[in-house]
């Protein structure tokens, strides 16, 4: 594997102390050993992976999932668990002026999709997730945040459609209070146990005929005679046709086309102890709402159902043990300014992982060019629960050769390089210092 961090971000190193490892056990899948064929191998075992062979196997194609680590190891096992609108990081006005009106149209139309997609899995495969929250809540750092957020809430109510807006001083009635200046919730969304969810799909993947195996890294895709042979450490899987699935955690030649084209990023997560009602009365924060606030770097934090609060940010850039302790100082700095009144509140887990992003800030979701048999789906920018399943549900369409039933934009068909290679991440700081003034 050739990848863009050192060692040390693809270790145990930041996954350790993650919260979501406390609330399920990991299934226990075996390892790929010797020689094995199938229709479509898919390397990775996150929501993209793991929704695609559902939906494969489902429509009795033989399938199989080669995750390098264990179950729910990635970013899909220790993420945030926002299941909301998301996935591109452009407005819709960019969108429009980039892909078109139609493309930008239809990817809106498949981010509400996606939400449905998600919840039409846990309902349809009983998966208990501790979801909670009805769509999401966005604060504002600033009152000209707050200002933008008001505008934004009158044009949603004259387009007919739901929202809320709350301005600073009814926060604290809204048990929304922190260091915010106001909040629009749209009802689009909710929370969950991404580990919960993960291992929910990871079942009915595998009743459904789906094999899946764990510590069995992909070293090398391979076409042999219109056909791929994928290599891991003990043995070689035979498949027809391939799913690339691996989002931040990819590597630079599987495929080489990948190189140069995807830019993981770092976002470093805390769970506190359970707070007890005194302590959410003097925050005056009870709402259990999924929120986020305006920053361009942002934060996003959920009153959980146990009553534990999860807090999460951006920023990370670099991959160290030395590193990884300054950003959780940094991760706990800004959630005692946001939440004062919790200063003393532990938090008992911390942890980090990789979030992906694309040159052109949209999600890659198709065939891998010039490479038939080959697809891909991954640069989720944040927002994987609900946009990697979809994915996942749209390569299933499209390995089969089918046109997908499900809104499928021309806008993520698309995966131009970043600059500099495999240098690419020599970007991040100063665009992140840009960022940071903004903010």
């Amino acid at each position: 594997m050739r990848r863009i961090y050192p060692d040390y971000a693809y270790g145990a190193g930041p996954r350790s102390n993650c919260w979501w490892d406390e609330t399920i056990a990991a299934p226990d899948w075996p390892r790929f050993d010797g020689g094995a064929s199938a229709d479509v191998a898919i390397i990775g075992g996150g929501f993209t992976g793991l929704s695609a062979a559902l939906h494969l196997a489902e429509s009795d194609v033989q399938v199989a999932v080669l995750e390098a680590g264990t179950p729910g190891w990635g970013a899909s096992g220790r993420n945030g668990g926002f299941c909301c609108l998301g996935g591109s990081k452009l407005s819709g006005a960019a969108m429009r002026r980039i892909f078109g009106a139609e493309a930008a149209e239809t990817y809106e139309a498949s981010e509400s999709a996606a939400i449905q997609l998600v919840r039409g899995l846990l309902d349809r495969h009983g998966i208990d997730a501790d979801t909670h929250s009805h769509g999401e809540t966005q604060m504002a750092h600033s009152p000209k945040a707050a200002r933008r957020l008001e505008a934004q809430a009158d044009q949603l109510q004259k387009a007919g459609e739901a929202a809320q807006f709350v301005s600073g001083d009814q926060l604290a009635e809204h048990g929304l209070n922190g260091g915010f200046h106001a909040a629009l919730t749209t009802p689009e969304g909710f929370a969950l146990n991404p580990r919960k969810y993960l291992f929910g799909l990871a079942a009915a993947a595998r009743k459904a005929g789906a094999a899946l195996y764990q510590r069995s890294p992909a070293r090398n895709v391979r076409p042999v005679s219109g056909a791929f042979e994928i290599e891991t450490d003990t043995g070689v899987l035979r498949a027809s046709q391939v799913i690339i699935a691996t989002n931040g955690y990819s590597s630079e030649d599987l495929p080489g086309w990948l190189a140069g084209r995807y830019m993981p990023a770092q976002s470093t997560v805390m769970v506190t102890r359970p707070l007890s009602d005194a302590e959410l009365s003097a925050q005056g924060w009870f709402s259990d709402q999924m929120a986020y606030d305006t920053r361009n770097l942002l934060h996003y934090f959920r009153l959980m159902p146990d009553r534990r609060f999860l807090f999460g940010m951006r920023g990370g850039l670099r991959a160290s043990p030395r590193a990884e302790a300054a950003i959780r100082r940094k991760l706990r700095q800004d959630f005692e300014a946001m939440f004062p009144a919790w200063r003393d509140v532990a938090a008992t887990h911390c942890w980090s992982g990789m979030v992906c992003l694309s040159r052109n800030l949209v999600p890659f979701i198709g065939a891998v060019p010039d490479q038939p048999g080959l697809f891909a789906g991954l640069c989720y920018h944040g927002n994987g629960v609900a946009m990697g399943s979809y994915s996942g549900r749209l390569l299933s369409d499209l390995v089969q050769g089918r046109q997908p039933e499900l809104p499928y934009s021309t806008a993520v068909q698309k995966m131009p390089r970043f600059p500099f290679g495999r240098a690419r991440r020599i970007l991040m700081p100063p665009a992140y210092a840009a960022l940071g003034l903004m903010d």
